[in-house]
């Protein structure tokens, strides 16, 4: 499990936005915060309710990139090695995070600290635990689980957990 300390922590928007953008985490801090309540749901069939995670808006990190008209997609970049893809209108969705509490304390390196992607309406997988990025896309490449059979998008409320692997996309999402 990753342990990285807030002050050792960068985050990186690249590729199909029109200014790409590092924040560290004094620059991550200094963003408005805002709280979300949410039920977590896991593709193992568990679900927790009544989660109150703090953090700051994906859609306010995003507008500092500015994604071009092109980028329909992301795959999420995170420690060790890690990626989960979805679509920019996930990503963008009200209620994505890059939180940095949960349930008022400072999340743990268990729980993903010093920094998760929170994507409250799709699985949790595809809120990556120790996220580092987002690379936006013009198509749809596959993440790590998604690689090995997950769905592409992980709707819990469609029972979206399992899909069937494109050989195609596989190679180029293991060639990155």
């Amino acid at each position: 499990m990753p342990r990285i300390a807030p002050a050792d922590w960068t985050f990186r928007v690249w590729g199909a936005v029109e200014q790409p953008v590092t924040l560290d985490w004094a620059q991550l801090e200094r963003m408005p915060r805002r709280d979300v309540l949410c039920d977590i749901h896991c593709v193992t069939q568990w679900s927790r309710f009544d989660n109150l995670f703090a953090g700051v808006s994906v859609p306010d990190v995003l507008a500092l990139a500015r994604p071009t008209a092109a980028a329909t997609h992301v795959l999420v970049h995170a420690d060790p090695d890690y990626t989960t893809n979805l679509p920019l209108a996930d990503l963008a969705a009200p209620g994505t995070l890059l939180a940095t509490h949960w349930n008022t304390e400072p999340l743990s390196a268990e729980h993903g600290g010093p920094v998760r992607l929170l994507v409250p309406h799709l699985y949790l997988w595809k809120s990556a635990k120790w996220v580092r990025g987002f690379e936006l896309l013009t198509d749809d490449w596959p993440g790590f689980w998604e690689q090995n059979g997950y769905h592409m998008r992980g709707d819990p409320w469609r029972e979206e957990r399992y899909g069937r692997p494109d050989p195609v996309r596989m190679r180029r999402g293991k060639s990155r």
